[in-house]
């Protein structure tokens, strides 16, 4: 088989997406990847504990994505959040809701909300909204093993300075969801990284990864089953450990299971901050949202506007929840229908309708499904050791209070997305803008805009280029930093090899944040956001991370 090279097709202005068909060269090393997970665990051999159980978490090739689909997949992201910022959105929503979504006075944003898509042939389709998505800090590990097969490739694997910088956003954000939930209290001090029985999960490695992150930056945390969490003394105990924070992993949505007594009753007496929340989940993640988002009359009469509703109606394909008044016209369109149920997660219990059998159909009737319209998945030819084979992909985009923070593929083959397929599991996405939309560094003497807001307690808050740029444009709004005010830093970097060099320029400026998180940049003296000595030295290791030698 004669292939172009990828270096010939990027010269030639080839179509980058064109390269999932194209290109074999593996990204993978996985002698880095072992050490990168014994580097961040600090334990040896794990790499091989994870193999075992995680045979095919990893993909050892990435998936090509083009620039225009990550903006288009972080415009859908803003859409959704406009649309359930309407306070008649909330009102509708919530109103059916279990009792432990309706709390009062939820300030958390919920962490790791997973948007995944399809993409086929430049059509890009909402699936649907996660809002305990998994796999970061996996993707995390995965892109520091990453390696260019060629000179064309280099500007587009990921740097370590770019996993670092992801990273500590991952950190700043749970500080974020505390001083949300508790202003003015002191700083978070635990977590509790929760699930039904964690060790026996698929992605125990991952709930590992978290522990140690937190840890690195002076968190106490613990791995715990839900049903050893106990509410008393209006706290919420792990032993003799006080749980600040839980990062829920379950998928108990409501806390409806006996086993998940404790954490409800803390939740609804707020005497911890729980992130995700039912909230969030019964907000974004109910399937039967997908109905509404892609409806314009519903969506009209929320009073959504012309534009938002717009992205909407072209990336969330059309669904709606089964019922046996429309049993009939359902079945006989069924080969363009995919149906899951309401409350699915993982790909569980979700068909394609041209494989289903009577008796399915009978289960999914009895049970609550919704049908949407069937949006074919995206195709990464990967090679093996006889002949390339035909891989099935899907995107997520890890995001936070409606910015994008890092997008994944998951390779798989079957019906839906799984973790069974050799050769599959999560792959890197390659392009030339990273998940914010901002334009990737190239290595020689090309140059990039660091941005940084400074609060008044000191913290400092990597923001994307991209999305100051359209917050600065009002083009995007800043809900999680609203009615604050910041000290501006704006770093002009040297960049070699793609990685931060050296600072050529720094500017500093006030803004503010109204209380509907819209931006303003104050015209001040050019020094009025000057960094303290600390705060520079934050900022500092952010950029320039030390880099390690990869393993060969």
């Amino acid at each position: 088989m004669t292939l172009q090279a990828p270096h010939s097709m990027v010269a030639s202005g080839a179509s980058l997406e064109q390269l999932n068909k194209d290109c074999f060269c593996l990204s993978l090393d996985r002698a880095a990847l072992a050490q990168a997970l014994e580097d961040e665990l600090g334990t040896a051999g794990v790499s091989a504990g994870l193999k075992e159980r995680c045979a095919s978490a990893f993909a050892a090739q990435p998936v090509f994505v083009a620039a225009e689909q990550l903006q288009r997949m972080a415009r859908v992201v803003q859409a959704v959040e406009a649309v359930v910022a309407l306070p008649a959105y909330r009102e509708q929503v919530l109103a059916s809701a279990p009792a432990t979504a309706r709390v009062n006075a939820v300030a958390a944003q919920s962490v790791f909300f997973g948007y995944d898509f399809h993409l086929d042939q430049g059509r890009l389709g909402l699936i649907e909204i996660n809002t305990n998505a998994g796999g970061a800090m996996l993707n995390a590990v995965l892109a520091r093993a990453q390696r260019s097969c060629c000179a064309a490739m280099d500007s587009l694997v990921p740097t370590r300075a770019s996993v670092a910088l992801f990273e500590q956003r991952l950190v700043d954000m749970f500080r974020r969801e505390w001083h949300l939930s508790r202003p003015g209290a002191r700083p978070l001090a635990s977590i509790a990284i929760v699930d039904e029985a964690p060790t026996q999960q698929y992605l125990y490695p991952e709930f590992l990864l978290f522990q140690k992150l937190f840890e690195r930056h002076g968190l106490r945390a613990v791995v715990v089953d839900s049903s050893e969490l106990q509410w008393r003394d209006g706290q919420l105990w792990h032993d003799e450990l006080v749980i600040d924070l839980v990062y829920n992993r379950l998928t108990d949505f409501y806390l409806e299971q006996p086993a998940n007594a404790g954490l409800r009753e803390a939740w609804l007496q707020q005497g911890v901050v729980l992130t995700p929340h039912p909230q969030a989940h019964a907000l974004y993640a109910d399937k039967r949202l997908l109905a509404l988002f892609s409806d314009e009359a519903r969506l009209q009469a929320l009073g959504v506007p012309e534009v938002t509703r717009q992205v909407l109606l072209d990336h969330v394909p059309h669904t709606e929840v089964v019922t046996p008044a429309a049993a009939e016209r359902l079945w006989a369109a069924r080969r363009g229908l995919f149906f899951k149920p309401v409350a699915g997660y993982g790909g569980r219990a979700a068909y394609r309708g041209d494989k289903l059998t009577r008796r399915v159909w009978e289960e999914i009737l009895a049970g609550d499904y919704v049908a949407q319209a069937l949006m074919l998945p995206g195709e990464r030819l990967v090679e093996n050791s006889v002949s390339a084979q035909p891989m099935k992909f899907d995107l997520r985009a890890y995001a936070y209070a409606g910015a994008v923070q890092w997008v994944a593929a998951r390779l798989y083959q079957g019906q839906t997305t799984n973790f069974r397929t050799p050769g599959g599991g999560f792959a890197p996405v390659y392009s030339t803008v990273d998940a914010a939309g901002q334009a990737m560094p190239h290595g020689g003497g090309e140059h990039a805009s660091y941005i940084f807001l400074l609060d008044d307690a000191g913290a400092v808050h990597p923001v994307p280029h991209a999305l100051y740029v359209a917050l600065a444009r009002h083009e995007a709004v800043a809900f999680t930093l609203a009615n604050q005010t910041f000290r501006l830093v704006d770093w002009y970097v040297r960049l070699k090899d793609g990685e931060p060099a050296s600072i050529v320029n720094e500017t500093y400026g006030i803004c503010q944040v109204d209380t509907q998180g819209r931006v303003e940049v104050l015209k001040v003296p050019a020094d009025a956001g000057w960094p303290t000595a600390t705060e520079r030295e934050r900022m500092n290791a952010l950029l320039f991370v030390k880099a390690t030698p990869a393993t060969h």
